[in-house]
């Protein structure tokens, strides 16, 4: 298989060659109806806001032929060594279902292996749900708090906080969640002082099992549990692990049970393996993590076709390509007209700028084009009330990704003034997509808008569990693509490396680092 760097791509220099359409031109009702297509089953991605047409669209399909994109997908899913950095194997697909053929590692068939973790999952959270397994002072458990940071904190999280409105309405019974992450001791203590101790059930989340961070705030519980007073508590019967089964973690007397992960699942890929699906099942039941995880593999079964018109992830990785490496656009904002997606921008941040913010390719050699943007966003209509100013009149260009849907999750708006509440956050949501695109004249410098301000659209009736899995498929494989045409290796991360290095250093005493030194002296 060809792994070549875009800039000797044929397909690309024809695209750069290619002058942007208009959209205060071409915006029109026709467009905005074909320029679509299919995610998965309940989802829908809308381009009709970019500044591309047919010609573009076709010179798109050729990029996407000529760097073999769903082929490398293919190879990726097929149990290939994708992760050429680390020598491993890209799996987190294989999390909710088979897309290739069965994959053998380490002995094992891994997508069996995935799947006993799961059963094993339903079978502790039915456990805990059902009040069969208690706490050690004989009380049911009530809450849930994630203990893990990166990928361990960030996709559950913001999944968690996704389908807490769904499940509500549904009548779901549900543990409450609360997540430790910062190594900041008042993260910690602001998520302790909550707690009924006795009612509460910690995961305690690391690959190794020797990560810092999340020791060290495992250690901020216990101590907080041993000097609580409470008679015949104990904190090992209130922990348990999300590992791996070579980790320290994974066979020790200080956790009541460990469920286990590997090292072919990245950290920011992870919502669908046992670091999401323990923490979910045990809020929320397992059938809704079952929801959850068909929405994620429909997402990946469209990720297949080779073609562009129907294979929304590959789309939308190239569309950002185009304005990337073409237009020169160097962020992207996340903008979810839905507050129970308030968190996942942030989970996108670590998702896309961890993967695809590299400067060598896979080889090695220092790349001449820009690789992935900044990503930033927050839920309208905060968001408008916050950075849209800088969006609409700044002085650089920002593409725009919105997210958006028909129905609330509580199904409680109101009227006011002849539209519901759900109706004026989707007002907002089609006149900021119209207002970027289109601008507006006047005579007053001041009140012009330039327009031709791009974005898209990903939309659905509602957001469901299948619905969040699907949206989170949809951008783990956008991120995927956009990797494998700028020939990164998305799935390694050292550029988070020097920092702990260095951190380790200062706790050591600094080793004779003046500079070092000097720093930590200012704290």
């Amino acid at each position: 298989m060809t792994y070549k760097n875009l800039d000797t791509s044929t397909a690309f220099k024809t695209l750069g060659a290619l002058e942007a359409s208009d959209l205060r031109q071409v915006l029109n009702p026709e467009r905005i109806k074909t320029y679509q297509v299919k995610a998965s089953d309940t989802l829908m991605y809308n381009y009709a806001a970019m500044p591309i047409d047919e010609h573009h669209l076709s010179v798109l399909q050729q990029l996407s032929d000529e760097l073999q994109l769903t082929q490398k997908y293919q190879a990726l899913v097929d149990g290939n060594v994708m992760n050429t950095g680390e020598n491993r194997l890209v799996l987190h697909h294989l999390t909710r279902g088979q897309v290739g053929k069965t994959v053998e590692a380490d002995g094992e068939d891994k997508g069996a292996f995935y799947r006993e973790q799961l059963s094993r999952i339903k079978t502790f959270s039915d456990a805990v749900r059902s009040g069969t397994i208690v706490g050690s002072t004989g009380k049911r458990f009530t809450t849930v708090v994630q203990i893990g940071i990166g990928g361990s904190d960030l996709g559950p999280r913001a999944i968690y906080l996704a389908l807490k409105g769904w499940c509500t309405r549904e009548g779901i019974e549900q543990l409450n969640a609360q997540f430790i992450s910062n190594v900041d001791p008042d993260d910690a203590q602001a998520v302790i002082e909550q707690l009924d101790l006795e009612r509460t059930l910690f995961i305690l989340v690391s690959k190794s099992g020797t990560t810092l961070e999340t020791l060290t705030n495992r250690d901020l519980v216990i101590e907080a549990i041993k000097k609580s007073g409470i008679t015949g508590i104990d904190p090992s019967a209130h922990m348990v692990a999300v590992t791996s089964k070579s980790s320290p973690l994974a066979s020790s007397s200080s956790v009541l049970d460990a469920f286990f992960i590997d090292d072919y699942i990245g950290g920011r890929y992870s919502s669908t393996s046992a670091v999401g699906a323990v923490i979910l099942s045990l809020a929320y039941g397992f059938e809704t993590v079952q929801l959850f995880l068909e929405g994620a593999h429909q997402a990946d079964l469209a990720a297949q076709s080779p073609k562009i018109s129907e294979n929304a992830a590959l789309l939308d990785a190239l569309l950002g390509v185009y304005l990337r490496n073409v237009l020169h656009y160097p962020s992207t904002a996340i903008l979810p007209y839905s507050q129970a997606l308030s968190r996942f921008p942030a989970h996108l941040q670590q998702l896309d700028m961890e993967s695809n913010g590299k400067h060598v390719n896979r080889d090695g050699e220092t790349l001449s084009y820009p690789t992935g943007p900044v990503i930033f966003g927050e839920p309208g209509t905060n968001g408008q009330h916050s950075f849209y100013q800088l969006l609409h009149q700044g002085t650089d260009i920002v593409p725009l990704q919105f997210i958006g849907f028909s129905v609330s999750q509580y199904e409680k708006d109101i009227q006011v003034e002849g539209s519901s509440s759900q109706e004026k956050l989707n007002a907002n949501l089609v006149a900021q997509i119209v207002a970027f695109a289109r601008g507006k004249d006047d005579t007053n410098p001041n009140k012009q808008f330039c327009g031709n301000r791009p974005s898209s659209l990903l939309y659905a009736k509602q957001l469901n569990p299948s619905v969040l899995g699907s949206l989170l498929a949809h951008y783990e494989n956008k991120v995927m693509f956009q990797g494998f045409i700028w020939n990164l290796n998305s799935f390694d991360q050292e550029g988070v490396q020097l920092g702990k290095v260095l951190a380790t250093k200062v706790l050591n005493g600094c080793e004779g680092d003046e500079v070092l030194e000097s720093f930590i002296g200012l704290l």
